[in-house]
Formats: structure tokens, sequence, C-alpha cells
């Protein structure tokens, strides 16, 4: 029955998960808190609304607030059954065939994490066990390709950036492409979609045969920032921290365009990884971009940096506007320094081992109230942990403009209140303001209402 919005269908798997036990079956059937069927529906809605414009996870349930995914047996091979699903997801009755790849690429990790991988690294120290989880996902997936030179390249970056800015990243990529490296993505809309599009126009001319776009997301952002039609491999990761890490284990080197809040807070996490003593031989390619238009957003970001991590932290990045042949050329010779790290380490080339995370870059950070005014905003600690402190914060409102869990609290208890150092608040005041006025905080609101409040330290 199709309606102009709303279908109903069933699907079986086409090869990423062909068959369930009678316990998966029943989790994910489970309507409880403890049950798996509320986090399923949400991540199955976001698949299935893939191309959407609506950035916030309420509404798109919201919109969707009838549809229901079912889950049963059919000859002992797992069916899905959805009702009042997007008709934007179907042709002639049938579903897109990688958005059915996608629906079951969720299927597969949330049953995989929640049923396999809690006891998987028993023994181990947190950090290690954080790190092993990320690597059996990683691996059970099929993210990672043993004895294949480093060429995954990670692209950050606003989901609601510009047309002219949103034409750059696709000249990237189609650069990349052409230099036959693969493209990782947060694997939603704007910049992690441009990317990728430039990149199969690349890998098309040059002949390459199964080019790697990889989407790596996370339940909480999912249904805000649903996956572009572009990706071929999907990934859901636990949360945001696992999300992060798994990006900088199986990426070679990170390409940061304009955005907002979100890759404000990605930029923070990598500079707390590459401010870690441990990591100082261990080479890292990270390249700020965009056009000449965006020059002046780079040199916000440039003084945000400067005025709370310091000197050092501006040494590990490199910010080139308005060439995206240079951008990729540079990219493709500091690959080649990781190749010869890894060849001289014996470090592989799929998993980034060696890379030290500290725990506090790893531990999941729950936004609330009261631990977002607990942050630790000043310069008296050493840079890689208020580095640490900064992206919680900067999680915090994301959570506070795009998730449910966070949109609920700032509508019971208002903003969030972030305290601090003057020369930390100030620059952090300077940093989100633009953001705002630059509109870089939502797509569909004329008029941002901020989720935060800033307070300097008495």
């Amino acid at each position: 029955m199709i309606t102009e919005h709303f279908i109903n269908a069933s699907v079986t798997p086409t090869g990423n998960l062909d068959t369930l036990s009678p316990h998966e079956v029943a989790r994910l059937q489970d309507r409880s808190n403890s049950g798996l069927h509320s986090l399923f529906r949400q991540c199955a809605l976001a698949v299935l609304n893939t191309g959407s414009e609506m950035d916030s996870t309420r509404e798109v349930m919201h919109h969707f607030r009838r549809f229901d995914v079912q889950i049963s047996h059919k000859f002992r091979d797992v069916q899905l059954d959805l009702i009042n699903a997007p008709a934007t997801a179907f042709v002639d009755g049938e579903m897109i065939h990688g958005i059915r790849e996608h629906l079951f690429s969720v299927l597969r990790d949330l049953l995989y994490v929640k049923d396999e991988l809690d006891t998987c690294c028993d023994g181990m120290h947190e950090s290690q066990h954080i790190t092993n989880l990320v690597f059996h996902i990683l691996r059970h997936a099929g993210a990672m390709r043993p004895h294949v030179k480093p060429d995954m390249v990670v692209c950050w970056g606003g989901h609601s950036i510009n047309r002219v800015e949103y034409e750059y990243t696709k000249k990237v990529g189609y650069e990349l492409g052409l230099r036959k490296l693969n493209i990782c993505t947060g694997c939603g809309p704007g910049a992690m979609k441009g990317p990728m599009k430039g990149a199969t126009i690349a890998h098309s001319k040059q002949r390459v045969e199964n080019g790697r776009y990889l989407g790596i997301t996370e339940p909480g952002i999912i249904a805000a920032e649903s996956p572009n039609p572009i990706v071929n491999e999907l990934l859901i990761m636990p949360d945001i921290e696992k999300r992060l890490e798994a990006f900088v284990r199986v990426g070679h080197g990170i390409i940061v365009f304009p955005g907002g809040a979100g890759t404000a807070e990605e930029i923070l996490y990598i500079l707390g990884i590459l401010l870690q003593e441990e990591n100082k031989e261990n080479p890292f390619p990270l390249i700020f971009t965009g056009p000449e238009e965006s020059h002046a957003y780079f040199e916000t970001m440039d003084r945000f940096i400067a005025a709370t991590l310091g000197e050092r932290a501006r040494s590990f990045y490199e910010i080139i506007t308005g060439d995206a042949h240079d951008v990729s050329q540079r990219m493709k010779e500091r690959l080649d320094q990781v190749t010869a790290y890894r060849k001289k380490t014996g470090e592989s080339f799929h998993f980034n081992w060696d890379l030290t995370i500290p725990l506090a870059l790893q531990k999941p950070f729950e936004p609330t109230h009261e631990k977002m005014a607990a942050l630790n905003l000043s310069r008296q600690q050493p840079d890689h942990e208020l580095a640490a402190q900064l992206r919680c914060a900067l999680s915090g409102i994301v959570a506070g403009n795009v998730k449910e869990s966070g949109i609920r609290a700032i509508e019971e208890f208002g903003p969030f209140e972030l305290t601090g150092d003057i020369e930390v608040i100030d620059a952090l005041s300077e940093l989100l303001d633009g953001f705002v006025d630059q509109r870089r905080m939502k797509i569909n609101h004329e008029e941002y209402v901020p989720c935060f409040k800033l307070a300097h330290r008495k």
C-alpha cells in the first residue's frame, strides 16, 4: 500500500546478514528500555530517510511517528517488515539497493555490539578494552583491508555548508580520487557527501574498481544526519567517542572542511591526540581547507586553537584555501610518509595500533547540565587535557542542537552553562558566535536559539 509519503514492505538481506538466532530476533523485538527495538527503529528510519534535509532527530521521529519495523524469521532467514516507511526509499515498490544494504548494516552492527562485544576483551586496561572494541567492530564489518598501502582519507566538515563550500568539497574529492585514494566521512550530507561524490567520478575515470566510500556514524546522530547515497560501506559505532576513534584508527590522514560545533569537536579530538608526547613520531596528516571565501572561517578556528591550546597545537595542521589540487597533492605526499613510517615500525597499514589515545578522549561523555557545568575550561592544565575538556563542551552543544536527549534536557532545564578562564571563554564565545552568524549550527531554522550560556569563572 503506497500513500503520498509512506509505504509498507518486507525486505530480506542482500548478503550482509543472512540469518539470525531466535535470541537475536527476541532482542530486536524487545520494546522495553533494555531491548533493542527502539534504537533499531530510530537507526532504520534514518537509513530509509536518506536524502532528507531534516537535521533534528526529534523532527524526523515526529514526521515518521507512525513508522515501525518488525523482525521475523521466514524459512529461518531474517525478514524485516516495514510499516509506514518513507516512500523515497523505494522505486516502483522495490527498495533501493544501497538503502537495503545500509539497513542490514545497521542490524549487523547493533546486534554485534550488544550481543558479542561486551565481554570480548576481559582483563584489559580500560583504554585497551575500548580500542579493541573498535577494532572488533571494524573487522566484523569488513572495514579493514590488510596489506593495502595507506589510502584512506577521512574528511570532516559541516552538514549545512553553503553551495560554494559544497562544490569545493567535491573538487577536493575529485583530486583525491584521481590519486586513487579512498574516502571516509561521517556519512551525512554537506562536507560528508561532497568528497565522496567527487571521488566517484575520478575513480571512474581512473578505472578504479571497488572504490571505497566509508561512512561512520553513531545512533545519537544518525537520525539528524542520514547516510548520503554515495556511502557504500556503512558502520554504526556505539557512541561518538568510538566513532571518533574509528576515524583515526582506520584513516591515514584527515582533511577538515568548514563546519560548526561538530567539526570543532572533531578538530579538538584529533589535536588532543596529536598533543600526546607518545605520538610525536607518528605521522598523521591534518589539513584544513575550503574555498577562498572560507578563509575567514579558518582564521577564526586558528585563533581559537592558539588562544586555548597554544602554538604547539598549531604545528600539527596546515591551512590551504582555494586550491583543491594542492590539498590532494599534499595529502598524497604525507601519506607516503605514513607508509614509510609504518613499514619502518612494523605497524599495520589497516589499523593504527601505535597511536596513543588517552582515556579522557575515549570514555563516553553524556552531556547533562551538571557535567557541562563541571568541565574544566582553564589554561592551568596540560594542553591535551584542555583539548579533551573543550571536546566535551562542543559535544554537549551538538547534543543540545540535534540529539533528542539533549533537546529534551534544554527544554526542561534551560541552556547548558559553561564557565572557565576569561581567555578560554572569550575564545569559545568568538568561535560559537561565528558559527551562529555563518548559519553553521543547523539547516532548517531561520533563527538559531543557543543551547548554551558562557560565563567567566569568578
